[in-house]
């Protein structure tokens, strides 16, 4: 596969292919000590990490605006939240279940977010958040707040075969909405593979049956990813209706940090679907000219000391009080007199 395009190369925005990549970078960062925290038995409950899914991932939030946009992360979309404004620290408040989270600590891990500033917080039921965001777009419709707002999500291959992406799809193409529904084809649904998921030759042939616009792009190459992705949202926002993204990559890491991938084929893993994107995207960067090897060593360490410092705030702040964060607690005189 040819890393750098001749036809991307000279049609991609310096400043915006360097955001697009230092957020992949920052997730990276951040997930991998995620994965260690886990380890060291210091997050409660599943860690989840989006490695290799990077670049689809934060090409596809990069192109929304905070505040004005609808943007609903799954599990493996850390490079996408961070693309999309997220701080840092709202991640490890959460996982380290501070009660200065968005999530005031009273929440799973992963379920955190911020509608008020248009990014909802994760549903894990597969699809639940393509019909949710499709039914946000055409509230804005009706209250004359939609023109040119764009609504997204980004699920796996395994959403596919669920009602919620038919219902929520479905409704979108029928109705027009500037939904960017994009399809992270990791080629497993957890160990499932994808012949036992689904019989059409290629997920984004479901786009058709839909009657909206499909998009396949290699989920493995920065740049490729990154014009696919300013194309879809361009044409969302220009009226063209919902746009099918369908991403093949391999999640280079297991379902979660308890499983450990052994039944990904080891075919797969040695072809290009195998590739790193963050590997992938350095090589690009250096040699189209938008970054130097400085540069990118650089953000690499801005990125490890923001995470290290996240993490330590997080670890001195107090986890949730069952009474003193329950309203309950200050309207009943009985639970106040218990206390």
């Amino acid at each position: 596969m040819d890393d750098t395009p001749k036809d991307l190369d000279q049609s991609l925005e310096r400043n915006h292919v360097r955001r697009v990549f230092n957020a992949m970078l920052t997730a990276r960062v951040l997930e991998n000590k995620l994965g260690s925290l886990y380890k060291a038995g210091k997050i409660v409950g599943g860690v989840y990490l989006g490695k290799g899914q990077e670049a689809v991932s934060a090409s596809m939030a990069a192109c929304l605006e905070k505040g004005r946009d609808v943007y609903a992360p799954l599990i493996r979309d850390q490079a996408g939240r961070t693309a999309f404004g997220e701080e840092i620290l709202d991640c490890t408040r959460t996982y380290l279940g501070s009660v200065k989270g968005p999530m005031r600590g009273r929440d799973g891990n992963i379920h955190r977010g911020r509608p008020a500033e248009g990014m909802l917080a994760m549903i894990s039921h597969l699809g639940a958040a393509i019909p949710v965001v499709a039914g946000m777009l055409l509230a804005k419709r009706l209250k004359g707040e939609l023109d040119g707002v764009v609504g997204a999500t980004c699920v796996g291959d395994g959403c596919t075969s669920t009602g919620a992406f038919h219902e929520g799809l479905n409704t979108a193409a029928v109705e027009k909405l500037p939904l960017i529904l994009t399809v992270a084809n990791n080629q497993y649904a957890y160990s499932t593979p994808n012949d036992r998921q689904f019989a059409c030759r290629d997920l984004v042939d479901k786009a058709v049956g839909y009657g909206v616009r499909g998009h396949s792009v290699d989920g493995t190459d920065m740049l490729a990813c990154i014009k696919v992705m300013n194309e879809a949202v361009a044409r969302a926002r220009e009226g063209d209706g919902p746009q099918l993204v369908v991403a093949s990559m391999l999640r280079l890491t297991g379902h979660g940090e308890h499983d450990d991938g052994s039944y990904v084929d080891a075919a797969l893993k040695s072809s290009g679907l195998g590739r790193d994107s963050i590997e992938v995207g350095i090589k690009q960067l250096i040699e189209g000219g938008f970054a130097t090897v400085e540069e990118i060593e650089q953000w690499q360490q801005e990125a490890a000391d923001q995470v290290q410092q996240a993490v330590a705030i997080a670890q001195k702040e107090d986890g949730p009080d069952p009474y003193k964060d329950d309203w309950m607690a200050y309207s009943n005189p009985e639970m106040q007199m218990q206390r």
